[in-house]
């Protein structure tokens, strides 16, 4: 007894761990086998005993969200869903009823709230009980309507999501992160909390409605199917779905199994819910589970293999990633030999060591992954070495989570990213240098920092000899360096690769900080965190940055080297100068009062928080409200303007 409340225990804390590390970080520390085998577990062991820790992730929902984002607490609690891999179970489930099957997409849930037929309000999910307001990311969804024919107040849910092939085509171009993105929905999950909606609107993020919660003065005819046929009607992308009964469930089931096969967007099952929606509604819920719907996850396809090697892979950022190279087997219908591991811990987890009898599968059966280990000789022979340059490699402990790194800061790994990005099109934008092309230039020891790349010709019949050059190939590399010389400030700040600075970032700071070089090396993290669209990360991120010398003197160095246009500093026309501005209520075309705030700034006019005689305009939505600043300013004449007004101030 004793020993079995002692797994219980040790089975919430590491269940907690990996769903923090999950939800919270963007990361894993087990595969998603690993974590529906060990919960399975704790399951079993709290209805043997009949005990429930208060932690327990089997009565939790979810955990606290960390973030800059307003928070939010939802109108009702949004819970998780019971689950089985057993068809039998949905026939029980469904037992007389109808039944709406549909894809259970792996992204992010969002709450939607529309008022007079316009979008006013997107809301995560979070923890269940509290979310984050994403308002104006939502805005920026590919195929979201912001307007919509129904005038009344519409509540729905659905899951933003981002597709297979922009997650690799995305994941490909991203290279001002730490390390790539490991699945679409970390992707998206990233995406749709961003400060700055800018870099979510590049992100081709989708949403698809999958429940409608309040629609008042239409008849849904008491039916779940009839609700998302409206929700088309309304304009919304809805997630595929079919009529169900336990007569058909079987072959629905099946259908789902081989469409997912082309699927391009993540799904990690099925959702099943009753059409009748009195009759699922009078089921309550339990504490954490609904009771009018269930969840179906696939019963993997699980092949047995032999572990062949872990390869290790390095990265620009230094850390070495394991990949299990493994006897080819058929999954799914295709033949596969390799699987992330992502980690050590989760090479740990399964005892993991070359020769090992391991089974493996496609999780969501999309993604290689191991399931099982059935030798589990253990992990031995974590390299000492980067395998890139020979240098020292350490083990590293983040987020309860260890990885490899390489120690040398002049790796080549490490350099060919920092270079690939520093020459990439939405830098320098220096075409005919591919990695593989600065990596012979940097071994051959062409290239030791960036402002070498603008002296290639000191190595000219060096390069003219290489294999894949000749002398077009090295004219047309020359041209390209020449014409990278005319850039602007924004550009070269992110050519740089500063950890978690992408161009639009770049830009922001930049044009705050006046297009002034010198004031870059200047900043405070207090300066740059009241940058709207800038939190304490990328301002830490910046200002450390900046104050390592080498940075400097590589950032002086590539000044001298390159022409930054003087129209780049042009002052925005000071139309608002010596006039004075209030803001209050709600904004729809910015994302916050605080970004109005800037734009009257930026055009030499003055905000302050109260109206007195000296106010030339408070801008209000709500032009007719009785507040009392709306009263202030009729009672000293002052006018009133709602946003459209003063966008269109700004157009004269």
């Amino acid at each position: 007894m004793a020993d079995k409340k002692k797994r219980m225990q040790e089975l919430v804390e590491l269940l907690n761990r990996a769903r923090r590390a999950y939800e919270q970080e963007d990361t894993e520390i087990m595969s998603n086998f690993e974590y529906d085998k060990l919960y399975d577990e704790l399951l079993g062991l709290e209805q043997e005993l009949g005990t429930t820790l208060a932690s327990s992730p089997t009565i939790n929902v979810g955990y606290e969200v960390l973030s800059e984002l307003p928070k939010e607490r939802h109108e009702r609690p949004m819970l998780s869903l019971d689950k089985t891999k057993e068809v039998a179970r949905l026939k029980e489930f469904i037992g007389s009823q109808k039944a709406v099957i549909s894809w259970k997409l792996d992204g992010l849930t969002i709450v939607l709230t529309y008022q007079e037929g316009t979008l006013v309000k997107a809301v995560t999910r979070g923890n269940g009980e509290v979310g984050e307001v994403i308002t104006n990311n939502a805005r920026v969804f590919k195929n979201l309507p912001l307007h919509i024919p129904y005038k009344g107040e519409l509540i729905l849910r659905g899951e933003a999501v981002i597709g297979y092939r922009d997650f690799e085509k995305i994941n490909a171009e991203i290279e001002d992160v730490d390390a790539k993105y490991k699945n679409p929905r970390n992707l998206c999950s990233g995406s749709v909390r961003q400060l700055n909606n800018e870099i979510t609107a590049k992100r081709n993020v989708r949403f698809f409605a999958f429940t409608l919660v309040r629609a008042e003065g239409i008849d849904f005819k008491n039916s779940r199917y009839e609700q998302l046929g409206w929700l088309e009607e309304q304009g919304f992308e809805v997630v595929e779905h079919h009529r169900v009964t336990a007569d058909t469930i079987e072959t629905e089931v099946e259908w789902f199994a081989e469409k997912i096969v082309e699927n391009d967007f993540p799904s990690d099952g099925l959702v099943l819910i009753y059409d009748d929606i009195a009759y699922g509604q009078s089921l309550g819920t339990t504490s954490k589970f609904p009771r009018d719907s269930f969840a179906f996850k696939w019963a993997d396809e699980i092949k047995d293999t032999t572990l062949l090697e872990i390869e290790w892979s390095p990265s620009r950022t230094g850390l070495i990633n394991p990949v299990a190279i493994f006897e080819p087997v058929e999954l799914e219908g295709t033949t596969v030999s390799r699987a992330s591991v992502h980690n050590i811990s989760i090479m740990e987890e399964l005892e993991l060591g070359v020769g090992d009898k391991i089974q493996v599968y496609k999780a969501n059966m999309i993604i290689p992954q191991i399931a099982e280990n059935l030798t589990r000789s253990g992990v031995k022979d974590i390299p000492c070495a980067c395998p890139v340059c020979g240098g020292a490699t350490k083990i590293s402990m983040e987020n309860d989570t260890k990885t490899l790194y390489c120690t040398n800061p002049e790796c080549q790994a490490k350099q060919i990213k920092s270079f690939a990005l520093f020459v990439s099109r939405d830098a320098l934008n220096i075409e005919g240098l591919s990695e593989a092309t600065l990596e012979k230039f940097i071994v051959r020891g062409f290239i030791k920092d960036f402002s070498d790349i603008f002296h290639l010709e000191r190595y000219e019949e060096e390069i003219k000899t290489m294999e894949g050059f000749g002398e077009k190939s090295y004219v047309n590399l020359l041209n390209s360096v020449e014409n990278a010389r005319k850039t602007t400030l924004p550009k070269l700040v992110y050519s740089l690769g500063i950890a978690n600075i992408g161009l639009a970032n770049a830009k922001v700071i930049c044009k705050a900080l006046d297009y002034d070089p010198k004031r870059l090396f200047e900043a405070t993290v207090e300066e740059l965190n009241e940058i709207s669209g800038v939190g304490g990360v990328i301002a830490k991120a910046f200002v450390d940055y900046f104050a390592e010398e080498r940075h400097r003197d590589v950032f002086e160095k590539l000044l001298k080297e390159v022409d930054i246009p003087e129209e780049e500093v042009q002052k925005e026309a000071q139309i608002f100068e010596n006039m004075n501005f209030v803001i209050t209520g709600s904004v729809e075309h910015f994302a916050n009062r605080n970004e109005v705030k800037e734009v009257i700034e930026a055009r030499g006019g003055k905000v302050t928080g109260s109206v007195t005689s000296k106010t030339n305009y408070l801008i209000n939505n709500d032009v007719q409200s009785t507040s009392s600043k709306n009263k202030k300013a009729r009672d000293l004449g002052i006018p009133i303007i709602s946003e459209e007004d003063f966008l269109k101030m700004l157009e004269n």
